[in-house]
């Protein structure tokens, strides 16, 4: 109930910016053009949602109109892209607000530094754009508060992208378990292990790049005011408070399922631990890191189930796993079966007077999803951009609205916490905290 409050709250609050023009935008019509302004040509937005975007703008009307980057490199190759992949070189800005005044879009796709998603979200809601906004949605509460109070008080439609919410198989998994034949979730294990020293190391980049060919200064947003540090600018995943690392860029995709196929806004508590075991070339955020949550009822203590998270950078043993486990069996979301797996066995049910239980084999139907970096216009993500596309005509509510985001978040920044404090981090309803040790987490 907390919980609903303070959204309702949220959305009061800031219900003054539903009423100006730059809240609530322009609605476009059924035949009207949507025209789309990048904020961020990363490489996630060069090779995923860029191809994404390119091979659905026919049928869904839309286009492209400027791209905005505050590294000079980055805009030279967004044109250069763009004239490849779509015949015209699109026009670059060096900032935010250049993008928003000169191109004005209707919508905006969010693909920038994980500390600045929230931000740039919430920049593009006040400017009148619907976004879709990469994942992590963000990696401190207040970023987190204040991103969805101005989404929750506009008419602005969001995406936010965790993918898995538009992945058929996961569709089919989330029917499957609400319809209450998988029993009770007693645990779901999560693992994402690589053997990757590169993975997030830029080399060569870093040692061309120079302060001059960007802006440093607005990098670091509402961030603790640092010199400048090339590492900091395109390794920013090594290093908080600008990443939490695996929490915000591997744990966000495989929590978010726990949220929507329970409806559990976070978790009750997380206990976690980690450290820099192999790979200590200076970086602050983790090589290795297991998390144990405590998922349930928030009023109800005697009733749940634990979520066991895992990932190394330093063996790919394991790969990545996602299983939820019932007494009658498992539902393995990396295989997409459903077996009677580790459930009760006669043997064991007859010894106790119980009947056993073992659900039946099956296959989750659908597209799973994909496990490597940048893969294209992979299916999932193909899906999950047509479903914004189709938001932004129909205003429906997409796959991974807002709130999405800032469920996963909680989780993250409470598994973060616990790593970095070594103390149990639980969540404060009213105030919307991260407590670790009773005290509220900060950068």
């Amino acid at each position: 109930m907390k919980r609903r409050d303070f959204l309702h709250q949220s959305t009061l609050a800031a219900a003054g910016l539903a009423t100006s023009a730059r809240a609530a935008g322009r609605v476009p019509g059924a035949n009207e053009r949507i025209r789309i302004g990048v904020v961020g040509f990363s490489d996630r937005f060069r090779n995923t949602l860029g191809p994404s975007v390119k091979a659905l703008a026919k049928d869904h009307n839309v286009e492209l109109v400027g791209v905005s980057d505050i590294w000079n490199r980055r805009r030279d190759e967004s044109a250069a892209w763009s004239e490849k992949e779509l015949g015209a070189a699109l026009p670059t800005y060096r900032n935010n607000e250049e993008l928003y005044e000169k191109a004005k879009p209707d919508a905006v796709i969010v693909s920038t530094a994980d500390f600045q998603h929230a931000l740039h979200l919430a920049e593009g809601v006040e400017a009148g754009c619907d976004v879709y906004c990469e994942k992590p949605f963000a990696e401190t509460m207040a970023d987190a508060r204040h991103a969805l109070k101005v989404a929750k008080g506009s008419d602005r439609i969001i995406q936010i992208g965790s993918q898995r919410r538009s992945g058929g198989a996961y569709h089919a998994a989330n029917d499957y378990l609400k319809s209450g034949d998988f029993g009770d979730i007693v645990c779901v294990e999560m693992t994402w292990n690589v053997n990757q020293p590169g993975r997030w190391r830029r080399p060569d980049l870093t040692a061309s790049i120079k302060e001059g060919d960007t802006d440093w200064e607005r990098y670091q947003m509402n961030r603790p005011k640092a010199a400048w540090d090339p590492r900091k600018f395109l390794e920013y995943r090594l290093f908080w408070p600008y990443s939490s690392g695996i929490p915000g860029q591997w744990m966000c995709h495989q929590i978010d399922t726990v949220h929507w196929f329970t409806g559990l806004p976070h978790p009750r508590s997380v206990s976690a631990n980690g450290g820099i075991y192999l790979w200590k070339d200076g970086r602050s955020n983790f090589d290795t890191m297991t998390a144990v949550f405590d998922y349930g009822p928030l009023d109800d203590p005697s009733k749940g189930f634990q979520v066991i998270y895992s990932s190394r950078f330093t063996n790919a043993a394991g790969g990545i796993k996602e299983i939820y486990y019932s007494n009658g069996g498992e539902l393995n979301l990396d295989t997409r079966q459903v077996s009677g797996r580790g459930g009760l066995s006669r043997r064991h049910a007859s010894a106790m007077g119980m009947e056993p239980n073992l659900l039946d084999r099956h296959e989750l139907k659908g597209e799973g999803a994909a496990t490597a970096a940048n893969t294209g216009t992979d299916p999932m993500t193909l899906a999950h951009m047509r479903n914004w596309l189709e938001c932004l005509r129909s205003r429906k509510e997409t796959h991974a609205p807002v709130e999405a985001g800032y469920s996963h978040s909680i989780a993250t920044i409470m598994a973060n916490a616990a790593a970095r404090t070594g103390q149990r981090v639980t969540f404060d309803e009213e105030n919307q905290e991260v407590l670790a040790g009773g005290k509220v987490f900060h950068l």
